[in-house]
């Protein structure tokens, strides 16, 4: 008997990272709760930046001996079946541009979460921002 999946769990954890960020992004204004607890501006920040597993960066190509400019970001939430991440692009100046959430399960390629609104994609960008980029 063939076992099938009801429900796309990956796309589930995405779409819950997403809630978790904007509630954070929310809570750095003031007067907001963090799962029930209202925390100092100061506290929300150490939540971010303790809740990824990790934050990279890459260059895009460019020619032998010229400087490496960072272009891209990866924020990783959460890994293994399933994992999700944030993905953008870097300003000249280290700063995110753009934010993307994507999700993935068990070897299947990375899918962007699509149903994401204004405020949403606004909160991702803004959570972005929090972390430094520049590697010198």
């Amino acid at each position: 008997m063939k076992k099938t999946l009801d429900k796309d769990t990956a796309r589930d954890q995405a779409r819950a990272q997403l809630d978790c960020i904007v509630e954070l992004v929310k809570a750095l204004d003031g007067g907001e709760e963090v799962d029930g607890e209202e925390l100092t501006r100061e506290e929300v920040e150490e939540r971010i930046h303790e809740h990824p597993l990790s934050v990279e960066v890459r260059a895009d190509w460019h020619a032998a001996g010229a400087e490496d400019k960072l272009t891209e970001y990866n924020i990783l939430l959460c890994t293994g079946g399933p994992a999700v991440r944030i993905i953008g692009d870097l300003s000249q100046h280290g700063e995110p541009e753009t934010a993307r959430i994507e999700y993935q399960d068990w070897f299947t390629p990375w899918k962007r979460y699509g149903d994401t609104s204004h405020a949403e994609e606004e909160a991702m960008l803004i959570y972005a921002r929090q972390f430094y980029y520049l590697t010198s």
